[in-house]
């Protein structure tokens, strides 16, 4: 498969994201966010593991936990904490800067050159999320702040280690692994802070169903298949998709207005990804060069 059908299938995955704010808001009961995190990542995990029927094993557990954690748990959780804090486009502003978070922990963790190509393109992206999400009303609190900047770098810890652990399965069963490991680390949470769930409705459900087995499940099998073949760089490239997503589906589902900052705003986060990619790409080695031992050839 090539790179270009590998990049637009990971893709996907951050597009189908940006439902999650419709979902949760228009499906979802309110004031719950560990334990709908916790629904999200464990049945999902569990029904995956049924699937592969592949646990980790011992030298596996540590990392898969570490991982769970960074990719889910935390992730998921310092997210809600900026939502509920922040206004929603100051709060995916700041959680598209894991895009520029990525790229530092790929040079130190896994020796990635930093490109400015790819820099330029990380920012540019950035600015682009703001330009279609900030209002003018925007505001900005300390810790929900302190909670989106933790948010990017848990996802951005989480993505460039998950690149840098590959273990000997297919990515259904790595995905799995993280999704019952974090839903495990979330349940203990959500039962200690949170009162008790109401009864749910078949709306509810239909929610919490889209989110575990098509927002969790199906997408990060894509996402985490995408990370073992495209640069880290790249891949954080594309969860500027989700922003995007999210604005398209307000605009159509919800009926809200599209001003003409934020279609300059999509294009410009379009034009960005799509350089993103590019900067990110592998250099090939000059004819004649000799191969490092253990290097693979870019796909």
């Amino acid at each position: 498969m090539s790179r270009t059908t590998d990049i637009l299938l990971t893709a996907l995955a951050p597009a189908i994201w940006g439902s999650t704010y419709l979902v949760t808001t228009e499906a979802l009961p309110d004031g719950y966010p560990v334990t709908l995190a916790a629904l999200r990542a464990l049945p999902a995990g569990l029904l995956l593991l049924t699937v592969t029927r592949c646990l980790p094993p011992r030298a596996w557990v540590g990392r898969t936990f570490l991982l769970g954690s960074l990719n889910f748990a935390l992730f998921w959780v310092l997210l809600f904490v900026a939502a509920y804090r922040l206004p929603g486009g100051v709060a995916a502003t700041l959680g598209a800067v894991q895009t520029m978070i990525v790229i530092l922990m790929a040079r130190g963790w896994l020796g990635t050159p930093i490109r400015a190509g790819a820099v330029a393109a990380s920012a540019t992206g950035v600015m682009g999320v703001a330009l279609l999400l900030i209002g003018p009303e925007a505001g900005l609190d300390p810790i929900g702040v302190a909670a989106g900047l933790g948010g990017a770098a848990s996802m951005a810890a989480g993505t460039v280690l998950s690149r840098k652990w590959q273990p000997p399965v297919s990515a259904l069963s790595f995905t799995a692994w993280q999704l019952t490991a974090g839903g495990l680390i979330l349940l203990p949470l959500a039962l200690i802070f949170e009162p008790p769930l109401p009864p749910l409705t078949a709306t509810n459900l239909a929610g919490l169903t889209w989110l575990g087995l098509i927002g969790a499940a199906a997408t990060y099998v894509i996402w985490f298949r995408g990370l073992a073949r495209i640069e880290p760089g790249a891949v954080s490239m594309l969860s500027m998709m989700s922003p995007l997503t999210a604005v398209i589906l307000g605009w159509a589902w919800l009926g809200q207005a599209l001003t003409p900052v934020q279609v300059i705003g999509a294009v410009i986060v379009l034009g960005s990804v799509w350089a993103g990619q590019r900067a990110n790409r592998p250099r090939a080695a000059p004819l004649g060069a000799p191969i490092l031992a253990g290097a693979k050839p870019s796909a």
